[in-house]
């Protein structure tokens, strides 16, 4: 059935009353809190409407939005005339009617009344601010504790023996402040101000570019010969030459893995901890084996049961961080990222707070280590998210700068209240440490179009389901193999395994008519299915990086799922099915196309992959594989196509420790044939068959293989 571009559902409003209090003014029109609630709700729809809404501006909505419900409540519970009663009811509803029909104006703020929205610092102060300005009686704000511990479930702590192993090795683990750089003299000249504020107001305002000068490279090689692309090679120049922290903000498809794994490595910052999700974890361990193969890499997966504690590099994902954040502060790491470090944006999240603390206990042991963030949002949204980001790099701690970025705004000579400091401190944040290029700031250096794998851990039970078949499918092929050698025609002998009788095999397998499950058909099926979940994942993830994002899947069911899921993440969608109408069809492309709100268009390959221009997006997901190359292009040149101005990235998931693996290999050894293929339907096909068959040669040979060593 067609699905049209999906709207973001209503949001649920938070309920509750809260203790009434007593206006110290009259409540005629124009005095008490109704007249700034409505002055602040104009200027707040004034700013949507003309398209220059900041973060204050959506500090301001969800101020507004508390205090009339809150108003609400105590109107309805207070005792007072009832024609005063429904007058000042009625006002209120004018207010949020305005709300309303703003927030439908731009739907991203109805996320701020939804009732896990975080109500940030400067919400609070300025729901106080206008509450004191109406004549309440405002409560006292509770101080924070200073030394408060995250909130760690200490009863899922873990210990892997490994680590244990490490530990006793290496006894006397000592700090290590060797690179110790001289602390800054502070004049005390900013001592008074509070700056956090104003920092994050600086982005807000705009100014020189959102990127830090970097050294040029020496060389554009790695120490194991692999070349760079020159805006990679900057980074790893500035970690060499002894720079610490960075915010690396640059957009998909830049390499930040690679630039991140290099970085530490000039940096010597081993062992080296990575945080990141777990859709990415996989690919990690996989960079690192590329970038960096002289260094060991280990991930940790659960209880970390089977991993390497000797590793240089560790690689954990958000989900399980809370059962090792022991072991893992006390481990002696000389550096830390955290990959999609927008995921750290909630300060009060146990993830955000297991990041935060790690960050602190590694700087208490190492006084320069290298602490990297990678995030592809833009740094013009959402400026208050910055805060744990910043905190997580040891630029501020959660109420002033620290000592270095204090220096140097100490340095610049200004302070808030004068001309000239928003700019002077945005360079300081800058100079920090923060990188932003785009994909077509750097066009020059990377390729027009290219794919990126991006392997994924299949860890649930259907994970372990599929592995199981392969090995059924594979000990089939086995007794078909020594049944096939018992009975052969004597006269022919082979050392070793009879590569023409595996090919036979292979032959037989694919060929024979089945309707069961474990053939290499249903396998590739189930999983595309196993994988849709973390494709969808993945995809919402870029949509918030890039903008629009092409999704392709060879099956329904694999669509189905990775529209529930961008259903569930508030992303509206087209899609292109090949049971739709032409008008349906068109209906979703140009809402894709024209439409700045639908971020996704997820796509059947088949249904999809001619005749439709998506250039409107730089970004393609690959769910499923395709049997031919030829199909995979047709598809990826639904984007990259003439008029296109920005490099085109085609990201394709793979089902790590499956056949999927094996596939994607083949399917790129193949490719030259996707020009054979696309002159004619028999050249597909026979392109097809040929990876089927290259598939099932390759898992019978493995086992085989296995058997004889």
């Amino acid at each position: 059935m067609a699905r049209p571009a999906q709207r973001r559902p209503d949001p649920r409003r938070k309920g509750g009353s809260r203790r009434p209090q007593r206006e110290r003014s009259n409540d005629a029109d124009n005095v008490g809190l109704l007249p700034l609630l409505a002055q602040a709700v104009r200027e707040v729809e004034r700013a949507v409407q003309r398209g220059t809404a900041t973060a204050s501006t959506r500090t301001a909505f969800q101020v507004v939005a508390l205090l009339v419900r809150e108003e609400r409540s105590r109107v309805k519970t207070e005792s007072m005339p009832e024609a005063r009663r429904t007058e000042q009811l009625k006002r209120l509803d004018g207010i949020a009617t305005i709300l309303a029909t703003t927030a439908a104006r731009d739907p991203s703020l109805f996320t701020l009344l939804a009732d896990d929205a975080v109500v940030s610092p400067a919400a609070n102060r300025l729901r106080r601010e206008m509450l004191v300005a109406a004549g309440r009686e405002v409560e006292e704000e509770p101080e924070p504790e200073p030394d408060a511990a995250p909130a760690s479930t200490t009863e899922r702590q873990v210990r892997p023996q490994s680590v244990v192993s490490r530990q006793l090795a290496n006894p006397f683990l000592t700090p290590d402040f060797s690179a110790a750089a001289p602390s800054r003299p502070r004049t005390g000249r900013l001592a008074n101000w509070e700056l956090i504020e104003p920092l994050l107001r600086s982005f807000e305002r705009g100014g020189p570019a959102s990127s830090m000068d970097l050294p040029t490279p020496t060389t554009l090689n790695t120490l194991d010969g692999r070349e760079l692309m020159p805006h990679q090679a900057q980074l790893i120049a500035s970690a060499a030459e002894g720079h610490r922290t960075f915010l690396l903000a640059d957009e998909p498809g830049l390499g930040k893995t690679a630039q991140a794994l290099l970085a530490a490595q000039a940096a010597d910052a081993y062992p080296l901890l990575v945080v990141a999700p777990n859709v990415v974890k996989i690919n990690w361990a996989r960079e690192a084996g590329l970038w960096t193969p002289r260094r060991t890499t280990t991930v940790i997966h659960g209880d970390g049961t089977t991993i390497d504690g000797f590793a240089d590099i560790v690689v954990v994902n958000y989900e399980v961080l809370d059962r090792h954040i022991g072991w893992l502060g006390e481990h002696g790491f000389r550096g830390m990222v955290v990959d999609e470090a927008h995921f750290i944006k909630n300060r009060k999240s146990q993830r955000s707070q297991h990041a935060l603390e790690l960050s602190e206990r590694i700087r208490a042991r190492t006084m320069r280590p290298l602490l990297m963030a990678l995030t592809g949002t833009p740094l013009i949204n959402d400026i208050e998210d910055f805060r744990a980001i910043w905190q997580f790099l040891g630029w501020i701690d959660d109420r002033k700068p620290l000592p270095e970025l204090m220096g140097a705004l100490e340095d610049t000579g200004l302070s808030p209240g004068e001309p000239g400091f928003y700019a002077a401190a945005r360079k300081c944040v800058v100079d920090m440490g923060i990188v932003r290029r785009r994909k077509i700031d750097v066009a020059a250096d990377i390729p027009a179009r290219r794919v990126a794998d991006i392997p994924v851990e299949l860890d649930d039970e259907t994970g372990r389901s599929i592995r199981e078949a392969e090995r059924v499918l594979a000990r089939r092929m086995v007794a078909r193999y020594d049944n096939a050698l018992e009975h052969r025609s004597a006269g022919k002998t082979v050392d070793g395994i009879d590569r023409e009788l595996v090919r036979l095999v292979a032959k037989w397998e694919r060929e024979e008519d089945t309707n069961e499950t474990g053939n290499v058909f249903g396998m590739m099926r189930r999983i595309g299915l196993a994988k849709a979940g973390l494709a969808a994942d993945y995809t919402a993830q870029l949509a918030r990086s890039v903008g629009k994002v092409v999704f392709f899947a060879k099956h329904l069911d694999v669509m189905d799922v990775a529209e529930e899921t961008f259903a569930k993440r508030g992303l509206r969608y087209a899609t292109i099915r090949g049971d739709q109408t032409s008008t349906q069809r068109q209906r979703d492309i140009d809402a894709f196309v024209n439409d700045p709100e639908v971020a996704v268009i997820v796509c059947s390959l088949t249904a999809a992959g001619v005749g439709v221009n998506l250039q409107v997006a730089s970004n393609v997901v690959l769910a499923e594989l395709s049997w031919t190359d030829a199909e995979q292009t047709q598809a990826i040149d639904r984007v990259h196509r003439i008029g296109q101005a920005e490099p085109v990235t085609a990201w394709r998931i793979i089902g790590a420790q499956t056949i999927d693996a094996k596939v994607a290999e083949l399917i790129d050894s193949k490719a030259a044939l996707a020009a054979t293929a696309l002159d004619g339907v028999a050249a597909d096909e026979q392109a097809s068959a040929d990876v089927q068959l290259e598939a099932l040669v390759a898992l019978l040979t493995e086992a085989l293989e296995e058997r004889e060593g």
